[in-house]
């Protein structure tokens, strides 16, 4: 573990993607195959499941430590990270001894089954033989929040550098159903080994568009199509299987029964890519709809009632056993037209549909038809070159996103915390109200938008203006308001204020504005009630 070790410091140590890169190619090189698989899987989200809880280790600590459980609370609040903390207040040990990244972690996994006092004996006993940075990465490791400030990105390309191999056929080789506990790496990323019929391409992913649309040229080299709010997705048939992907590299073929009749449809060796979207009355629902049915173990009758699912296809990714990505978008259309068309001459119903091409002969047509996303249930407009391959990852010039601009509210600061990790000293995480008649209620937390100075300035305030302590949460005498957006807005029975925001940031600070001039709840309902 100590070569794992001195892998994170090397990457906790610089800024530089080229000495990253670098730095993990030499350790794929040098180190063991069980060890380099499982760095691989640690930094592309296949990491274990967790079998030791917060709770047994903050008892454990304070145990090993000899301090009463408040004073770590303490600590880890003003630390912001619980393995950091451990470390930090565990004794001081000087041990040479070296254990495997792979034993290691495959013990812990063990864990999962033991009971809680053998847990406690393993993880004292690990506790006493490890210090510094192998102490830490440990921790880090029984906890599961594993970052190292490295992408998947990075990785991909350290293995194409250690290896040899094309970066695309890396991380073509990353995706998929492999196991770190059942695979070799040098299996995993070999041509000769034994493919993954699920394995699912790398997704191709638009930038948010930067630049005026008129500086993209001719509009009739573009097509332009709803950016729908769904889950990405790709759908696969190879020898008379299917599977479903999420872009998140889940596969989530059990959670969508709608698709599964069309492993007798669909011919063998396609994948079509696209976007998972609940429908009905030729009507596409709001993203709060397709949260019921991924949020659920099991998938019942009224659910597929409520909320049926339909693939709206844009791609066509492999054509009767062959990768197409490099042909070009046009051709991959009417590829996927011919597909879909045939598929519906067996099935009518079936739950894919072509994604439109919107017609617009001018960027003036295209401008108005970004006005009206929000009637068709979308976030705005996808622009993608006709000509354009189908790339790996997230790429500039032929494909991007461009999204209608974000509701907003202004809010009244109530309640805040401390940050994680660098921000672990500064109150960053903050809860906003609005009015329901003379009463604030809370309605959303947002943890990003001031810039450094602000996020200083805010944090002074709130350290002298704290009227109560709940844990690790102040709460402050409401005095600011804050301009805050956000992608969409879906009633939520889980909340006092009765909705639920998607992806909340503080727009601005808005200092020239009373407490009282903030917004009120009915005005957060009628947003609901434009963009619903």
């Amino acid at each position: 573990m100590k070569a794992f070790s001195q892998l994170f410091n090397s990457i906790d140590q610089t800024t530089s993607t080229n000495e990253k890169i670098a730095a993990l190619a030499d350790y794929f090189t040098t180190t063991n195959e069980q060890d380099a698989i499982w760095c691989v899987a640690l930094l592309t989200g296949k990491r274990p499941k967790r079998t030791v809880k917060s709770s047994e280790l903050r008892e454990w600590c304070a145990d090993v430590s000899d301090i009463p459980k408040w004073l770590l609370e303490e600590s880890y609040h003003i630390v912001g990270d619980l393995a950091e903390t451990i470390a930090l207040l565990l004794p001081k040990q000087r041990s040479e001894k070296d254990y495997p990244l792979n034993e290691v972690i495959n013990k812990l996994i063990q864990l999962g089954s033991k009971a809680e006092d053998e847990r406690a004996a393993y993880i004292k006993y690990m506790w006493q033989e490890l210090d510094g940075t192998d102490l830490f990465v440990f921790n880090k490791l029984i906890t599961g929040g594993f970052r190292m400030g490295v992408s998947s990105k990075i990785v991909t390309k350290a293995l194409a550098k250690a290896y040899g191999i094309d970066v695309n056929v890396v991380a073509h080789k990353l995706s998929g159903n492999w196991q770190p506990n059942e695979t070799k790496l040098s299996d995993l990323l070999s041509a000769d080994g034994t493919e993954d019929i699920s394995r699912p391409y790398p997704f191709y992913l638009a930038y948010a568009l930067d630049v005026a649309p008129n500086d993209l040229g001719n509009i009739s080299e573009w097509y332009i199509e709803r950016k729908l709010d769904g889950i990405r997705g790709q759908l696969i048939v190879r020898d008379n299987e299917l599977f479903v992907w999420s872009r998140g590299e889940d596969l989530m073929t059990e959670k969508f029964p709608e698709f599964h009749p069309l492993i007798n449809l669909l011919p063998n060796g396609t994948v079509l890519d696209g976007e998972v979207i609940p429908i009905k009355d030729d009507t596409y629902l709001p993203f709060h709809v397709m949260q019921t049915r991924i949020g659920r173990k099991n998938v019942t009758k009224k659910s597929l009632t409520d909320a049926p699912l339909v693939m709206v296809c844009y791609d066509l990714l492999e054509h009767n056993g062959k990768d197409i990505r490099e042909q070009p978008l046009s051709k991959r259309r009417n590829l996927l037209i011919v597909v879909l068309n045939e598929l519906h001459s067996k099935l009518p119903e079936a739950p894919l549909i072509l994604s439109p091409a919107l017609d617009c002969a001018t960027w003036d047509d295209a401008v108005k038809e970004r006005e009206q996303s929000r009637e068709y249930v979308s976030e705005g407009l996808m622009l993608k070159r006709k000509d354009s391959t189908y790339k790996t990852g997230r790429k500039r010039g032929d494909w991007w996103k461009w999204k209608v601009d974000p509701l907003t509210i202004d809010g009244v600061l109530i309640y805040a915390q401390r940050g994680h990790g660098r921000r672990a000293n500064l109150y960053t995480d903050l809860t906003f109200a609005v009015w329901d008649g003379d009463e604030l209620v809370p309605f959303t937390k947002a943890y990003s938008g001031l810039t450094d100075k602000e996020l200083v300035e805010i944090d002074r305030w709130i350290k002298k203006n704290t009227q109560d302590k709940f844990g690790p949460v102040r709460s402050v005498t409401p005095h600011h308001v804050f301009e805050l957006a956000f992608e969409g807005i879906n009633p939520s029975s889980r909340h006092k204020s009765g909705v639920a925001l998607r992806f909340p940031r503080i727009l601005r600070w808005r200092k020239d504005k009373a407490v009282k001039e903030a917004n009120t709840k009915e005005d957060l309902m009628a947003l609901l009630e434009v963009a619903g």
